[in-house]
Formats: C-alpha cells, structure tokens, sequence
C-alpha cells in the first residue's frame, strides 16, 4: 500500500543559489517532494536564458528523487493589466521569459499574480491581462509540453486582480482558449482576503464555493502559508505553519482532503532560521493522516500479548 505521505506532494519555495537545479538538490535533503522556485531574479525586468547543462542537470535531479511538480512563480514586477504602457511591455517581455525558462527546465507550473489595474476598470484591467498574457505566448513551443499557467489568488487589495475566487475563474475561462491554464491558492492570501478557512463550517463552506467556482481539479498547486494579519486584513504576510492567525487544523484539513489529493502544497513561509524550511516541510507532512492498520487474514497468528 502506497503511504499518503508519498501519495501527497509537499514543498517549499527554496533558493537557486548555485545554479537553480541546487534547489532540486535541497528538496530532497529536506524531505521535500516537490519545490518552487524563482528561475530569475523577481525584482529584475532583464530576462535571461538558462543553459542548456543546467536544465538537463535539474530534469536528471528531479526524476532521481522523484520530484515533482517544478513550480516557477513569476517576478513580482509583473503586471500584465496595468495602466502603464510602459509597465505592461516590460512584463509581457519578462512574462515571455518565465515561460522560456518554465520550457527550458520542464516545469510543470507558472505561478502568476495577475496585477493591479489601479487606474481602470476592473473590466478593462481583466481584459489587458488576457491580451498581455497572450502576447506574451505567442509563438513559444509550448504545445506539446506539461506546461500550464497557475493564476494565483490575491490578498484582496484594492484594484488587486485576482482577490476573489469569482475573479480567478474569470481569468481562467478567458484564458482557457489561449494556453493551459489553472489555479494556484494561496491559504494566507484566501484568509486575509476575508474567507473563512479556520472554522470547520467556514472551510467547508469555502471549499464549496472553490468547487462551484473553479472546480477542485483546477487547483493544481495551494501556497501553504499561515498569516501574521488577520482575517479580511488584506495584508499578505507569511508566518510559519501553525503559528499565525490561521492556525495548524486548516492545514491539517487541506492536506487530508480527498478532493485536493491531486495538488502540490508548496509552502511560502518566512526562513528567519537556516532550519525554517526543513521544519516547515516536517510540520506539513505530519499533518497528512496515518493509514489505518490492514486487518489480519482469518485464520493468521496475532501479536503475542506483552
């Protein structure tokens, strides 16, 4: 029998110091199955290219300590529905980047913060998102590839695209005839923008309305973090697992829910210690339920009584 905590992916975001198929190296260390990564600096627009060695040495690593998904989240700088002409040429060009370099390393996912379209419609900001996105694709080899784009859920901030789930869906069903695409949620970012994950009722309620809007096996990645501010706060701010506002039961929960078995749980927490990511990981997978013992065969010898 296959242990759930095989069955359940679970990582962290980790660090590309050393080239980035050093993080494939740290996951395992850390007993992780599966990790994201920035595969360029997040606060640079220059987009680069990997080297070949480099990619073959991370998809040999990964299929070594059977590592996966590879999940890549996008520069913060991206803003695909902004006002600023400037600003959304300089993400389409450092979007079409990501996706080189998602390619380049076989990732499977790319995580996206939609933008702000302070200054616009929400109408408008969603449609410069898709027409953004699409340019920024065009003409990559992406057919064929595991390749998916992930629209990640917001904190809820004003003029933040992407700050309720109805939002997300929106995104996701304009996009669906350009590229694959599907849904990275994030646990602080769905607490602070106001939805209730803590309560039983409440997650449940929540994960409702996650199935009718989205679907569950939309939900291809979930961002497992605690938060520091407090429900409906609209303040993204990570805290270790089980030590924020939120809780250790949601996590529990999530992980154990048969309708997201088929998702990656990728923790964003805060490394304040070189230790934090082993023990944020560790936290993680002793939450995931124990097998119950298999019963004995009729007719098989029991355990000798002590």
């Amino acid at each position: 029998m296959t242990h759930p905590t095989e069955r359940r992916r679970v990582g962290v975001h980790l660090g590309t110091a050393g080239g980035v198929f050093k993080a494939a190296e740290r996951a395992h260390e850390i007993g992780a199955n599966t990790f994201q990564i920035f595969s360029s600096s997040p606060r640079m627009w220059r987009p680069s290219r990997l080297e070949p060695p480099t990619c073959s040495r991370m998809k040999e690593l990964r299929a070594l300590y059977d590592c996966a998904p590879l999940v890549i989240h996008a520069s913060y700088l991206v803003n695909v529905c902004s006002q600023s002409g400037e600003v959304r040429a300089n993400s389409i060009q450092a979007l079409r980047g990501e996706v080189e370099r998602a390619l380049d390393l076989c990732a499977e996912y790319l995580v996206l913060h939609p933008g702000s379209w302070r200054g616009l419609t929400r109408e408008e900001g969603l449609r410069l998102a898709a027409d953004s996105i699409e340019r920024a694709i065009d003409g990559l080899p992406w057919q064929g590839s595991s390749f998916t784009l992930l629209i990640e859920n917001t904190a809820g901030a004003e003029f933040s695209l992407g700050g309720s789930f109805e939002q997300v869906a929106e995104l996701i069903e304009t996009l669906k005839p350009v590229l694959p695409v599907a849904a990275c949620l994030d646990t602080c970012h769905t607490h602070v923008a106001g939805y209730d994950i803590v309560s039983t009722e409440g997650y449940e309620a929540t994960m409702r309305q996650i199935g009718s809007l989205l679907g569950e096996q939309t939900v291809r990645v979930w961002h497992m973090n605690d938060a520091k501010a407090a429900r409906g706060s609209h303040l993204d701010r990570h805290e270790h697992i089980g030590e924020g506002s939120i809780g250790i039961a949601p996590f529990r929960r999530l992980l154990n829910d048969p309708r997201f078995a088929h998702a990656a749980f990728i923790a964003e927490t805060p490394v304040d210690e070189p230790t934090d990511d082993l023990r944020n990981v560790s936290v993680l997978r002793s939450l995931i339920a124990q097998p119950a013992p298999a019963p004995s065969a009729p007719g098989s010898p029991r355990p000798a009584a002590s």
